[in-house]
C-alpha cells in the first residue's frame, strides 16, 4: 500500500523496508518539527509546500523536489490542497545521497520516475535485477544531473518579530512596526543582523514566494497582484520576471506542460 488518508498516523522509522513511498492528498496541513531516522525525498504532484530547515524557509512546487538526510529537523506545512508526495530511504542501504538537504529543479522523467516509487507497494523489491531497482538507477542518474537550487528565505527569530505570523502575512515595514510594536529602524536592525537582508529586501523575496505559491494553485494574475500588494497584473508580471528571469505565465506552465506529458 502505497495511498495514506489524510487522517492516518503513518512512522516511516517503525518500517525496514529500505524505501518506502507514500502518497497523499492533504489540505491546512503542518506536520510541526519533527524528523526521521531515513532520509526522504518531498515533492508535490500539485500544489506547493512550504519547508523550514534550520529556520530557513523554502517553498517546493512541483517544478521541484527536496531532500532531507537523516535525523534533520524540519517542518512542512500548507494551507491548500497538495498531492503530497513521499519516499523514505534508508541511508545505509543507499548511501550515496546528500549529507545535506538539497533542492532540485524536477525533469519530466524525474518526476515521473519519483511518482512511480511514491505509488510503488511497500513490498516493492527495490533489489537488482528487478524492475524496482532500475527505477531507483533512474532516479539516482536523474538526481546527480538535475540542477540545484539553493533558494530560501532566513526566518528571523527575534522574540518580537515572533509575534506576529511573517509565513503567511509579509505586511509593508509601517504596517508591521504597529503591530509588534517595535520602530522601523528597529526592525531594519534585526532582520539585516538575523538575515543579512533589510526588511524591504526580505518582504520582496516572500513575496516571491508567495507568489510560487499562488501560481501552484492555477490563481489568476490579478487575484495573485492584489493579494500581494501590486497595483494591478503587469507590476506583478515585472516584479516577477527581474526576480526569476522567467514571466509568471512562463513559469507556472513548465509543470502544467510536464503533467500533461507525463500523464497523456
Amino acid at each position: 500500500m502505497a495511498w495514506i488518508e489524510a487522517d492516518a498516523i503513518f512512522d516511516p522509522d517503525t518500517m525496514a523496508m529500505p524505501i518506502i513511498g507514500i502518497s497523499s492528498e492533504l489540505v491546512k496541513h503542518n506536520s510541526g518539527e519533527h524528523q526521521h531516522n531515513k532520509g526522504q525525498l518531498l515533492f508535490a504532484r500539485e500544489g506547493s509546500m512550504r519547508v523550514v530547515i534550520d529556520q530557513k524557509l523554502s517553498v517546493i512546487p512541483p517544478q521541484k523536489v527536496v531532500w532531507l538526510p537523516p535525523n534533520q529537523p524540519h517542518c512542512v506545512f500548507f494551507t491548500e490542497v497538495v498531492g503530497y508526495r513521499s519516499i523514505y530511504i534508508d541511508t545505509e542501504v543507499f548511501p550515496d545521497l546528500p549529507k545535506e538537504p538539497a533542492t532540485w529543479s524536477c525533469s519530466s522523467l524525474l518526476k515521473c520516475i519519483m511518482e512511480e516509487i511514491a505509488q510503488s507497494d511497500w513490498a516493492t523489491d527495490w533489489q537488482l535485477p528487478s524492475r524496482g531497482a532500475h527505477w531507483l538507477l533512474v532516479l539516482w542518474d536523474e538526481l546527480k544531473l538535475a540542477d540545484r537550487e539553493e533558494h530560501y528565505l532566513e526566518l528571523p527569530k527575534d522574540y518580537r518579530i515572533q509575534k506576529f505570523d511573517l509565513l503567511t502575512y509579509a505586511p509593508p515595514l509601517s504596517e508591521l512596526a504597529k503591530h509588534i510594536g517595535a520602530s522601523e529602524r528597529t526592525i531594519t536592525r534585526i532582520f539585516l543582523k538575523e538575515t543579512g537582508l533589510n526588511y524591504q529586501s526580505w518582504r520582496q523575496q516572500w513575496r516571491l514566494f508567495r507568489a510560487i505559491e499562488l501560481l501552484s494553485e492555477q490563481r489568476s494574475m490579478m487575484d495573485i497582484a492584489l493579494t500581494l500588494g501590486f497595483a494591478n497584473d503587469s507590476a506583478f508580471s515585472t516584479f516577477f520576471k527581474n526576480m526569476t528571469g522567467s514571466s509568471p505565465t512562463n513559469y507556472s506552465s513548465v509543470d502544467k506542460s510536464q503533467t500533461e506529458q507525463e500523464y497523456r
